[in-house]
């Protein structure tokens, strides 16, 4: 289970940082380019991520 937390949230940080660029404009080419609302979304996905990776890396 604690791979399972850690595997997604890397995955969650990527997309969330992803999701960020896009949302300032950084990263161009989608829907989701000049989008402040997908710079927040990202935002979120990312702590959410953070989380998860840092409960699954923790040790009991």
């Amino acid at each position: 289970m604690r791979i399972v937390m850690v595997v997604a949230g890397v995955v969650l940080m990527a997309l969330g940082l992803i999701w960020v660029l896009q949302g300032i404009n950084v990263l161009p080419g989608s829907f989701m380019t000049g989008q402040m609302q997908w710079a927040v979304y990202g935002a979120i996905a990312f702590v959410v991520g953070l989380l998860l990776f840092v409960r699954g890396r923790r040790r009991i």
